[in-house]
């Protein structure tokens, strides 16, 4: 599976658990750490987990493993590391707190699958 369609499955994943905000930033030519980012929210800390298996899942339906997970237990922000696609599940005020997407503002931001065309970051 590549880095562009395990992040469309990751990011499907969230939609499917009713994440708000799924977004995609292409970080290929930015970064080593990763080719893709899938940054997304819940509303409480029980949707944020159950967002996060939802990938998990997803993912090791076709023989991805997550590397490593971190903040299930609080679930204010959960960080899974499928290798080249990290996933952000956020709670809306960590989301806005730590602002990802302005961090890595120059990156491309992809919407989720349902609309494919690429979005300028601002």
């Amino acid at each position: 599976m590549t880095p562009l369609q395990l992040s469309r499955l990751v990011a499907d994943a969230a939609l499917s658990k009713k994440a708000r905000g799924v977004v995609r930033i292409d970080l290929r030519g930015k970064t080593t750490m990763a080719d893709y980012f899938v940054i997304c929210e819940g509303d409480t800390d029980r949707q944020v987990r159950a967002v996060a298996e939802g990938m998990v899942e997803a993912a090791s339906g076709t023989g991805v493993h997550a590397l490593a997970r971190a903040g299930v237990e609080e679930a204010s922000w959960i960080c899974i590391d499928f290798d080249s696609v990290i996933a952000h599940i956020f709670l809306p005020g960590e989301r806005a707190y730590y602002d990802l997407e302005g961090l890595w503002g120059p990156a491309r931001r992809v919407r989720p699958r349902r609309s494919e065309e690429l979005v300028a970051a601002p």
